[in-house]
């Protein structure tokens, strides 16, 4: 399970579940948790060490970070990690969320990070042996794209290759975004450095080919697909779906309101089979 901040009744509910939990520490923390280490120490006491019954896998240093806060992400990743070792929970892994905007590059193997700050993050991660949280939305690319490509391709439902690269043969749209992460990884020098999908989904109402037929099918065939990897990576990928419920109070976007598997009055928004 994902959680974007520390909240005390969720934490409560999740003690001895034993169901993995990644942290994000809120996008609204990063400025002083990279210039003071005493609030990463504060962060880490009040919202982990308080809770000893949970099983936190992953901290999530920002998500989707942009503008000037991109400077604060890895001072405050160090921040953090050095205040989990001081706390003796060094088996939590520290990293950051981000979206499939900070790559670019056509095909996959081309990819790199279009984003500067990127580099260093990478590089970090790999000497802490920590993931990258790569947020990974087929929905979008093919939104902002639909001149080139077919929803199939996005929905993992075409018959066979759309993408030849080199000798890597890609069947869907969700594949090409993760590899073309491990590209960029590769050429920032951090090509150890896991992906971890910290997010990834389809809209059932909303917007164009917002429907819960494609939702469905999305995040069936992404269940479905994941155990087996990319063809640059083959092995499972953890991955995350978002998300839990349709959030009809949301902001943004009229889609953002439907990403769920589940209503806000708990009642499936349509039937999925894990």
């Amino acid at each position: 399970m994902r959680i974007y901040f520390p909240r005390n009744d969720i934490l409560q509910a999740l003690s001895g579940s034993n169901i993995a939990l990644t942290m994000d520490v809120g996008n609204d923390q990063l400025g002083s948790l990279a210039s003071d280490p005493s609030a990463a120490a504060a962060f880490v006491q009040n919202n982990i060490q308080a809770f000893p019954g949970v099983n936190f896998r992953y901290i999530t240093v920002g998500n989707e970070v942009s503008g000037g806060d991109t400077q604060n992400i890895l001072p405050a990743m160090q921040n953090m990690n050095s205040a989990l070792s001081a706390a003796g929970l060094g088996n939590i892994k520290v990293s950051t969320s981000v979206s499939q905007g900070v790559t670019a590059g056509f095909p996959p193997s081309a990819g790199m990070f279009s984003a500067s700050h990127m580099g260093p993050i990478a590089q970090y991660l790999a000497s802490t042996g920590a993931p990258l949280l790569a947020n990974v939305y087929p929905y979008f690319a093919y939104v902002d794209n639909q001149a080139q490509i077919d929803i199939n391709y996005a929905l993992f439902t075409s018959p066979g290759t759309v993408v030849q690269d080199g000798g890597n043969a890609y069947q869907n749209l969700f594949d090409a975004l993760v590899d073309t992460f491990y590209s960029a990884l590769e050429s920032a020098g951090a090509g150890s450095v896991p992906i971890v999908v910290s997010e990834s989904g389809w809209p059932s109402d909303g917007g164009t080919a917002a429907s819960a037929s494609n939702a469905q099918t999305y995040n069936q065939n992404l269940i479905n697909h994941v155990g087996q990897g990319t063809p640059k990576r083959p092995g499972r990928i953890e991955t995350y779906i978002f998300a839990m419920f349709n959030e009809n109070q949301k902001g943004g976007a009229e889609t953002e309101k439907h990403f769920g598997l589940f209503n806000p009055d708990q009642s499936p928004a349509y039937s999925i089979n894990f």
